[in-house]
């Protein structure tokens, strides 16, 4: 079980260590090391998806470790509340962004092993704190440093809490 505490509230994740082991054990790393705390939800869509994990609040990216194999195609679906991988357009290239779907987005799933039908990984679910991703869901946003959908009062992840 993982808490992010944020400036809006408590968000709990569990993970699927099952379904998606590798995607599961690299957010943790990133979550015992500290990684995401002071980082914050860059990246809000309206009946999408919020994402986060990788920027400062000044937009200042950080340094991540080597990318991780996609596990797409281990059956797990981006349903409403679920929390997957975000990464380029290569299929393989996931580090430590991830996002939370916001609704059921299946043209996200996996469908093929192609570039475009990789999809992208799902490894865990929310378990607690909706209503703070529905409040950060609704909030305003504004380009920011060649960066859109960017929250204009930054939504920070102040520390994670692993139970």
């Amino acid at each position: 079980m993982i808490i992010f505490t944020t400036n809006l509230g408590d968000i709990e994740i569990e993970l699927n260590m099952d379904k998606a082991p590798v995607s599961s054990k690299n957010f943790l790393k990133y979550c015992q090391d500290g990684f995401y705390d002071g980082t914050i939800f860059h990246r809000v869509i309206k009946g999408f998806m919020i994402q986060g994990g990788g920027f400062t609040e000044n937009m200042h990216e950080k340094p991540t470790r080597d990318s991780i194999a996609n596990e797409a195609n281990r059956g797990l679906k981006n349903v409403i509340g679920t929390i997957a991988m975000a990464r380029t357009d290569a299929p393989h290239s996931a580090t430590a962004q991830f996002f939370i779907n916001l609704a059921d987005n299946d043209f996200l799933d996996h469908t093929t092993t192609t570039n475009l039908g990789w999809g992208y990984a799902v490894f865990g679910k929310v378990t607690a704190g909706m209503e703070v991703v529905n409040k950060i869901a609704k909030v305003k946003t504004t380009s920011k440093l060649g960066h859109d959908d960017v929250p204009r009062e930054a939504i920070i992840i102040e520390k994670v809490t692993i139970k």
